[in-house]
């Protein structure tokens, strides 16, 4: 069974200027971050745009990471749909492409109760053999997987963890204390990969790794040596970087920094490419000389 733990990078898909998947650039873009360290690729994040690729796109990128990892480190793919039976389908076909474990994120847009949740978790558990992480992203989703929910669902064996993207760390604190010790809890917040670890966490899915992999992974080899001080110098490190993201489509901002670092990553794809702004470039253009 995979275990959750580390830094482990959603990564960014790559695209050309027309929005076409650059599959050779996502292919470099694995094997550095797995250079710097990473604990586990996951494709079809937040950060790779899931939502704005097509069912044959998402196999495509699956199966390019699925290659390009080679079994160096564990497969993470994002098959969190809005129905429940789309879900499964697409979770089945990452299980033969060969990931290693899915994230499921909660249904967005159509409002649902937590018996909808647990229903809707329920059913991707039992039909796919897969170890799964849910993904909790109430301000994308509309709703937050309260921490009773995850405690019913930790009765499926192959339910191993959950994200919190929620940005309250109190919610991630109830995940710690109140689900099952058997989860693994990552932060999906960059700002609280620390204090996610030292609450008892196991990791973050961090997406600033996409543009700082060694600062993410110095975050929890320092805490993993029990230098807390260092550990907390990397960490502030991230905040300037997360105040420019704050200025627009946090995804596209990503995208940008690392298209001005000398990675072809290309732009967004609308209708969020909107970090071509000159005050973002200029933003980032100065934190960056920070990181020099």
């Amino acid at each position: 069974m995979v275990k959750p733990q580390g830094i482990i990078t959603p990564v960014i898909t790559p695209m050309h200027e027309d929005e076409s998947l650059n599959l050779q650039e996502l292919r470099a873009q694995v094997n550095r971050q797995i250079a710097a360290g990473v604990k586990g690729i996951f494709c079809l994040g937040t950060n790779g745009e899931v939502y704005a690729l097509s069912t044959e796109e998402k196999l495509t990128v699956m199966q390019t990471v699925v290659e390009e990892v080679g079994g160096r480190v564990p497969v993470y793919a994002g098959t969190g749909c809005i129905r429940t039976s789309e879900t499964i389908e697409l979770s089945l076909a990452a299980k033969r492409i060969g990931v290693d474990a899915l994230s499921v994120v909660s249904p967005y847009y159509v409002a649902v109760s937590q018996d909808d949740l647990y229903a809707c978790f329920s059913e991707v558990a039992e039909a796919v053999d897969l170890p799964i992480v849910l993904y909790n992203i109430p301000a994308r989703t509309g709703n937050n997987i309260d921490y009773k929910t995850v405690k019913k669902l930790a009765k499926y064996e192959n339910i191993i963890g959950i994200k919190d993207s929620s940005g309250n760390f109190d919610n991630t604190l109830r995940y710690i204390e109140n689900t099952d010790p058997r989860l693994a809890v990552l932060a999906g917040n960059d700002s609280l990969i620390l204090w996610t670890l030292l609450a008892g966490g196991t990791g973050a899915i961090a997406g600033t790794a996409n543009v700082f992999p060694e600062i993410a992974v110095k975050i929890y080899d320092l805490w993993s040596a029990g230098k807390m001080a260092e550990a907390k110098a990397e960490q502030f490190r991230l905040r300037p970087f997360r105040d420019v993201m704050a200025m627009g489509n946090p995804n596209s901002v990503v995208k940008r920094a690392m298209n001005i670092l000398g990675y072809p990553v290309g732009p967004a794809r609308r209708p969020v490419s909107l970090s071509n702004s000159q005050a973002i470039d200029e933003a980032l253009k100065k934190v960056l000389e920070l990181y020099r």
